[in-house]
């Protein structure tokens, strides 16, 4: 008894130094408590140019998850769906998951008793020189040992904590590889698309210039005409020949794309993406302002929230070291000098204490490693807020590129428009020797650049609406719907 209250004065005057001890350290500022929407708020502090402030939609979260289903398009549905089960690069993301929990696995277990198995035998000799009796001396024993930290001041939990937090980070990167994944293999589908279109105009141009290259050989013939209006109808008709095969070069380059992005051989979808399909569009009115609030749907912004959780937690665990720290250890076993002995009655042994560990002095190591963690958490604060900024920024972007480029696209339809009725102006005169044929090599140039030029404008439509997509985290299930976090709630 008197022991045991010797030990108790003995604990109660090593707590109260260690009181003392923690009030000489440097005090830092309190954590960063994250509160929700703080930087988020930023996406609807300042309205887009392009767009009312007044006008604000937030898709909803179902539609976010699957927004290539909006655009109504089988092929590339598909084509997503196949990435997002077979794309190579993802399997790297996958396996950082697999590591982060299994880290989990390893500091929780560290909250819980350890026993140990200590079987052994050895054999030891001392020389008669030395004062032994130089004789040989079997051990052996059989037994367990236990032991047990018992995690008063929470350095063990808060390490619990930084690996859940880390391990939220990993499925927010797997999911952010996702949304990447989606939106890439989207926008190869309508840069596929865009050009397939591109092909077909030229096409139909490069039949325009044989037809009119025949009616220009047919007037040559007759005296009608003379060799200058043949050459340059020749010289344009091989011009948009040339500007066919880099369109067709581009062509395969992409289907070679979207099947390396959905994880199979090259040329595999050739039968499936050489039809001409067309473009896949999206009702304007989806989108018409920044919807702030879907902004922390976004993977990376959680993950970056995660990362900056799981080092507050890791500043806190090296804080804990300064503190000691207590065990209860025990061992029950058997010890005899011949293995026929063991099991009998005198040889079983068994011990069992605390055991208490105070770093009195480490050469300033534990302080230097609390400032290690605090500026490390000050980098995960400023990614987090720089996340948050670029995310707003990509939204922004995506809203007025959208709306502007539908301007652009109103004034392009409106020129072509234009420039096919030039163009059967300036043949019809052609034909009745009331002009040159200047014009009409220029009325073709002008139809053929503004059609082009309208189908690649119809393409970057729908493309910064995939881009608006991705800025939003689009192509995920909700956070608030897939995480469930007991361990940080402890």
């Amino acid at each position: 008894m008197k022991r045991i209250k010797i030990a108790l004065i003995f604990i109660f005057i090593l707590l109260m130094a260690g009181s003392v001890f923690a009030e000489n350290i440097p005090q830092q500022n309190a954590d960063v408590e994250l509160s929700e929407g703080r930087w988020i708020e930023m996406a609807q502090r300042y309205p887009v140019p392009a767009v009312s402030g007044d006008v604000l939609s937030e898709p909803d979260p179902e539609m976010l998850a699957k927004w290539w289903e909006s655009l109504n398009d089988e092929i590339m549905t598909q084509l997503i769906e196949w990435s997002l089960e077979s794309n190579r690069d993802l399997a790297s993301a996958r396996s950082k998951v697999t590591e982060a929990r299994a880290a989990l696995g390893i500091n929780k277990a560290a909250l819980l008793p350890w026993l140990d198995n200590t079987d052994y035998w050895y054999n030891s000799r001392t020389p008669v020189q030395t004062g032994g009796a130089g004789k040989g001396v079997d051990l052996y024993r059989l037994g367990l040992d236990a032991s047990w930290e018992i995690d008063i001041f929470g350095g063990r939990r808060e390490t619990v904590k930084a690996g859940a937090a880390s391990l939220e980070a990993q499925y927010a990167s797997l999911h952010a590889a996702w949304v990447s994944l989606s939106a890439e293999v989207a926008l190869n589908y309508l840069t596929l698309r865009t050009l397939q279109e591109r092909l077909l105009i030229a096409e139909s141009n490069l039949a325009l210039q044989e037809d009119t290259l025949e009616m220009l050989q047919s007037r040559v013939d007759a005296g009608l005409s003379d060799y200058l209006a043949l050459n340059q109808s020749k010289y344009t008709l091989e011009q948009t020949k040339a500007e066919i095969p880099p369109i067709q070069n581009n062509i395969e380059e992409v289907k070679n794309n979207l099947a390396v992005l959905t994880g199979r051989v090259p040329g595999s979808l050739d039968q499936m993406l050489s039809e001409r399909k067309p473009l896949p569009k999206l009702d304007p009115k989806m989108m018409t302002g920044i919807p702030a609030n879907s902004i922390r749907q976004r993977p990376d912004i959680f993950a970056a929230e995660r990362q900056l959780v799981a080092q507050i937690a890791r500043k806190k665990s090296a804080k804990a070291d300064l503190w000691p720290k207590f065990y209860l250890l025990g061992s029950i076993g058997t010890e005899a000098l011949d293995s026929g002995s063991l099991f009998e009655g005198p040889n079983k042994a068994y011990s069992f204490g605390p055991k208490i560990v105070w770093p009195i002095f480490h050469a300033g190591a534990i302080r230097n490693n609390i400032k290690v963690q605090t500026a490390r958490q000050e980098q995960y604060l400023a990614a987090y807020e720089q996340t948050v900024l670029k995310a707003v920024a990509e939204v922004r972007n995506a809203l007025t590129s959208g709306i502007e480029e539908r301007k652009r696209n109103d004034a392009l339809r409106r020129g072509r428009d234009a420039a096919q009725v030039a163009l059967e102006v300036a043949n019809d005169k052609y034909r009745n020797g009331l002009t040159d044929f200047n014009n009409v090599i220029n009325a073709q140039r002008a139809l053929l650049a503004l059609s082009e030029a309208t189908a690649i404008s119809d393409g970057q439509i729908t493309s910064d609406s995939v881009k608006l997509f991705k800025a939003l985290g689009g192509g995920w299930a909700p956070i608030s719907e897939e995480y469930e976090t007991p361990a940080l709630n402890e």
